[in-house]
């Protein structure tokens, strides 16, 4: 049974995820691949690309999705300012924590002026946090990743906030300067290792937000030949959870790789998806026509995401938290035990 350890946490929890307990979140806090691909599609450089216009692509993305999705999770230096007044106010809210940038060792760090705090004032429903992680990577960088994300833990349980954590393999002998490109040559055995150091209780993560154990582009179709190997791949990564729910990400995968990991993740037990790229990247083939990326979202994207939430229906396991009713006796009790 799921193991939620505050009220605030279980209320707030319950919010990311649809009617019948199904995950069906949107990602748009994206920055380094978005500032990558209006670099392309305004001849300029990711660095060069002006605030307005990501802005501009954020607002456009949250309009597209507003309303299909269970959940959205935006940063807060282009997102959150550009898309606040579009977003479902029936729908979740997650914010994210980390800095887009990194050391050269993947170290993590929050973004500048941020905090658990401020999300909490805010009215998010979660904290989002990416960290990356590699069990073999030098010990200094693992007990510094481990430490962070303990934090961070720790700040979401004061705040009785859920703790959403994204968890990323990354190539420890080559890299190829793309920091969000899906490792080709992962091993399922370092990714699964991954998940089981912070399914530890200390690092009190409420939701993982995960990537295939294997290559999404070497994922099969459910049933087809193979498929029994790659079942047991993400039998274990459920298995390295424990008892809390876990969500896939799509780490840039395209479309249809994708809707094959979400299928092999449901049917091996995850509640869910929290999707970005593979929903709506190539819509933004067409930036700076405005109009041609709202048609695309409407036409494609949200499509793709119902195709989605149809799978998880017809594979998936619904997470729903256990039966809770307060232990109290008399008048009082409940609000005095509360900190």
């Amino acid at each position: 049974m799921t193991r939620i350890s505050t009220a605030g946490k279980r209320w707030r929890l319950r919010r990311l995820a649809d009617a019948d307990g199904f995950f069906s979140m949107v990602a748009i806090d994206q920055r380094p691949p978005i500032f990558a691909q209006l670099a392309r599609a305004l001849g300029t450089t990711p660095d060069a690309v002006p605030f307005a216009e990501v802005m501009a692509v954020k607002r456009a993305l949250a309009t597209g999705f507003a309303g299909e999705a269970s959940a959205m999770l935006v940063d807060p230096n282009w997102g959150y300012p550009a898309v606040a007044d579009v977003l479902n106010p029936a729908a979740g809210l997650l914010l994210t924590l980390e800095d887009h940038r990194t050391t050269g060792d993947r170290r993590s760090a929050c973004i500048a002026d941020w905090s658990v705090d401020k999300i909490a004032a805010l009215g998010g429903d979660a904290v989002k946090l990416l960290a990356w992680y590699h069990p073999r990577a030098a010990a200094s960088v693992r007990e510094h990743q481990q430490a962070f994300v303990q934090r961070v833990g720790e700040d979401c349980a004061r705040r009785e906030l859920p703790f959403v954590l994204e968890l990323l393999l990354y190539p420890l002998e080559s890299d190829d300067g793309d920091a969000y490109r899906e490792d080709p040559f992962k091993r399922a055995d370092d990714v699964l290792e991954s998940v089981q150091v912070f399914a530890d209780p200390r690092y009190q993560v409420d939701l993982f937000k995960l990537e295939s154990p294997l290559p999404a582009e070497q994922v099969p179709a459910l049933d087809a030949p193979g498929s029994q190997a790659c079942a047991r791949a993400f039998a274990a990564l459920h298995a390295a959870c424990g008892d809390r729910p876990w969500v896939m990400l799509s780490a840039g995968a395209a479309a249809g790789a994708f809707e094959r990991v979400v299928g092999h993740a449901a049917r091996a037990g995850a509640a869910g998806f929290l999707a970005g790229r593979a929903l709506w990247s190539d819509s933004l083939a067409s930036w700076p026509d405005r109009d041609a990326v709202s048609a695309h979202l409407a036409q494609t994207g949200r499509e793709r995401l119902r195709a989605l939430k149809a799978l998880l229906a017809q594979e998936g396991r619904p997470w729903q938290p256990p039966p809770w009713q307060p232990d109290v006796q008399a008048e009082g009790d409940f609000a005095r035990a509360r900190p």
